[in-house]
């Protein structure tokens, strides 16, 4: 495939335009299918993988830590590191809760041990944590930096005005800065981000890499009535997707598949990838004919007046 590779603000990181979600590791992915998904992914030219310590505590029977030790296997299996971007994230996670200097120091080392390296290209703050002063986390970070554990760092679910308040501590106190911002971002998810999170992305030259992409699966168009949704493991997340702008999105994106011989997902994922302020989305897939599928959005160009009619219809 042919693509450029698109540099993670100042960081001196470069990833291709789609990101690999891991919350599917260990969780509707076993390690037979993680590995060949992953195998998939890299032969095509794409480079970098995201997942959590808590990735995938929310699943009966599971506690954690099981999709960075899928990914951990991967990689001693196919023996090199090199060529791929490895993003996890802390904070979320029951007994590694929250961004304290002591919990992000002990959660790092968990990490690194279950993915079997040394480093990750980019930890991310997984979630704001507002009871422990900005200061003592950036800190912890700068000194996971400084120790070569850590390349660079990200910010995930944070506002506008706490991760600005966060540039501004380090560039006050000289330390690490955060380099990439991790927002919710899709075609019905896009107020927020583009009201106030993209101009500080673009003042800053942050990286940004979004999750829930495809929005849970709702913009993949495989769920068109709430029934869709009975059994599937995602239907709690899609559910809130059944309103009357989320079905004029839904019926704008078939339109524009249709015209364009493309699928759904294509379509949904190629509108993020035309927005200037968007690094690479994350994107998720259990099997090989959904990965391929997916990897093809990056080969699809939006001409203007279907961009146009996308964006009108999830305004």
């Amino acid at each position: 495939m042919k693509f450029e590779k698109r540099p993670v603000g100042r960081s001196g990181l470069e990833i291709a335009p789609l990101v690999f979600g891991g919350n599917v590791f260990g969780w509707t992915a076993d390690d037979q299918n993680s590995f060949k998904l992953l195998d998939r992914f890299v032969e095509q030219g794409f480079n970098t993988i995201d997942t959590a310590d808590v990735y995938s505590a929310w699943a009966p029977g599971l506690e954690g830590g099981e999709s960075e030790a899928v990914i951990g296997r991967w990689l001693k299996q196919r023996g090199r590191r090199d060529d791929v971007v490895l993003m996890s994230k802390v904070g979320m996670l029951e007994r590694r809760k929250g961004l304290s200097a002591a919990n992000i120091e002990a959660a790092i080392d968990d990490t690194l041990s279950r993915m079997g390296t040394d480093y990750l290209d980019v930890y991310f703050a997984h979630i704001d944590d507002q009871e422990v002063p900005l200061e003592e986390t950036l800190a912890a970070f700068d000194r996971l930096i400084q120790a070569g554990k850590v390349r660079a760092i990200g910010a995930s679910n944070y506002s506008a005005e706490r991760l600005a308040q966060a540039l501004a501590i380090s560039q006050e106190q000289g330390l690490a800065r955060y380099e990439l911002m991790q927002p919710l971002y899709n075609l019905y998810d896009r107020a927020d981000f583009e009201s106030t999170q993209a101009p500080l992305a673009k003042e800053h030259e942050l990286g940004v890499v979004s999750y829930f992409s495809l929005a849970s699966g709702f913009l993949t168009g495989k769920y068109r009535q709430l029934s869709d949704l009975e059994g599937k493991s995602r239907g709690d997340f899609v559910k809130g997707y059944f309103n009357e702008r989320g079905l004029r999105v839904l019926d704008a994106l078939m339109s524009v598949a249709e015209e364009l011989s493309a699928k759904p997902a294509q379509v949904a994922l190629a509108w993020l990838l035309h927005q200037p302020q968007l690094t690479a989305p994350i994107v998720s897939a259990t099997s090989l004919a959904q990965l391929d599928e997916i990897l093809g959005s990056v080969e699809l160009t939006l001409p203007q007046e279907l961009l146009t009619k996308l964006d009108t219809a999830s305004r």
